[in-house]
């Protein structure tokens, strides 16, 4: 059976993420068209077709690489200066790609049709256009976040004690594993030794009391207390006022991004009961803003990460748990999701459902950056397109016309290059040495 949840859940997530793409394009496609734009095709994935339907003038399907997806604007590239593209090719060896492009780009247009190519609409339009596709992918990120820390909720600490500590060790004793029992010399733990019992649920410490999912609260009361400390508990329906002599203990930082990061602070000796609870509209939002920065952050941090990758796809290394991943990486996280044995479902559907939306965080994120073929790289020559005009009809000058992003062609040609050769490093990464996020 885990073989079998392991396969539905890669193949879950793949489709989530075909439907993240198709969802993209949808932005382009639909703005496109409403700024009068012809759009002859309408695919996901790249390379030969594997199913299509016409509809209209749009041609809609699905291709055998699952790696994007496309929408195809007639009129994309601006004729060369003249408005001509000339007859013969040149030999350069960017001016010819850049003819060639050109070409490509007029090949759909019909006589009928000049007057809806992508490079004659304003650079407003076109900037919407490009911008519309990572825009729905956070639009869809953000719907995936709030159904799942608003909706599912989050795995959250309650008042419930579900049980206890034996002695007391530091944080740092513990990171590796608990011991199987206490060492010479170490202390019995507080709770134990004021005689508080599992199952029993703290109402209150030192006069302020806390309800069933209080669990958050509850631990920062016990961490900022010292000494001979008064508690309350609830035990087979009657109240039972205690008094634990909380002492100082190392324990991880709870402020801190850092996982080793620890600090002083009171320490009871029990360990609280979890359940889902569901955040407010306004902690989700704080949630999805750290989120957003965090993968920012994360893509910044891409080129240092690629000689460790490196190393764990062809050298044998260990893989960096925060190393990138492709589709088939996340993909198979999806079934290992799946695959887990006696969990709630919230920890499922919630997992999924984050995973599922920082793809789309960072589909949004790397499509705005300003490099051909990547939708930034049409957005960027539409804004400086719009200063020069601007500045030209500001100062008396002449329109200076459209700008040429062909010229960024041989950028888009590297970067395609380079792409290809990380895509490439990944997938090698996921098959022969993936990530594992539960061990």
């Amino acid at each position: 059976m885990t073989i079998f949840w392991t396969v539905v859940g890669i193949a879950i997530f793949f489709f989530g993420l075909l439907v993240s793409i198709a969802w993209h394009e949808l932005g382009h496609f639909a703005t496109a068209r409403w700024f009068g734009i012809k759009v002859p095709e309408f695919m996901v994935g790249f390379g030969r077709t594997i199913w299509s339907v016409r509809r209209g003038e749009t041609e809609y399907g699905i291709k055998a690489i699952p790696l994007g997806g496309y929408v195809r604007m007639i009129g994309m590239l601006p004729p060369a200066k003249g408005g001509q593209l000339g007859r013969d090719r040149r030999t350069g060896p960017f001016q010819g790609l850049m003819d060639d492009a050109r070409r490509e780009s007029q090949a759909m247009v019909m006589p009928a049709d000049v007057g809806r190519q992508f490079w004659t609409r304003s650079p407003w339009k076109r900037i919407i256009v490009m911008f519309a596709g990572p825009f729905m992918n956070l639009i869809l990120a953000i719907a995936l976040f709030f159904v799942t820390f608003m909706g599912v909720g989050v795995l959250t600490p309650n008042t419930q004690i579900s049980a206890l500590e034996e002695c007391v060790l530091p944080v740092t004793a513990v990171q590796n594993g608990a011991p199987d029992r206490c060492p010479a010399g170490a202390p019995q733990a507080p709770a134990l030794a004021a005689g508080v019992q599992p199952d029993d649920r703290i109402l209150s410490v030192r006069g302020q009391e806390f309800g069933p999912d209080d669990g958050v609260a509850l631990q920062e009361a016990i961490r900022a207390s010292s000494g001979p400390t008064p508690i309350v508990v609830e035990r087979d329906g009657r109240q039972l006022p205690l008094e634990v002599d909380v002492i100082p203990n190392t324990l991880q930082d709870r402020n801190s991004d850092d996982p080793n990061a620890t600090v002083t602070a009171g320490y009871l000796g029990v360990l609280l009961d979890t359940s889902y609870q569901p955040l407010t509209a306004v902690e989700t939002t704080e949630r999805i803003g750290d989120g957003v920065a965090a993968t920012a952050e994360a893509i910044t941090r891409i080129p240092e990460r690629v000689p460790a990758l490196f190393g764990a796809a062809f050298l044998g290394e260990e893989r960096d748990p925060e190393s990138p991943m492709g589709v088939v990486g996340v993909s198979r996280i999806g079934g290992e999701i799946l695959a887990q044995e006696d969990v709630p479902w919230q920890q499922d559907v919630g997992l999924f459902l984050n995973m599922l939306a920082a793809v789309n965080i960072s589909l949004f994120l790397l499509n705005l950056l300003p490099i051909p073929p990547l939708d930034g790289g049409q957005i960027v020559p539409a804004i400086w397109e719009s200063i020069k005009r601007n500045t030209a009809r500001a100062i008396g000058r002449p329109d200076p016309g459209p700008v040429d992003a062909a010229k960024l062609l041989p950028f888009a040609y590297v970067f395609v290059i380079v792409f290809l050769g990380f895509f490439l490093m990944v997938t090698v990464a996921d098959v022969v040495n993936p990530v594992r996020m539960f061990g």
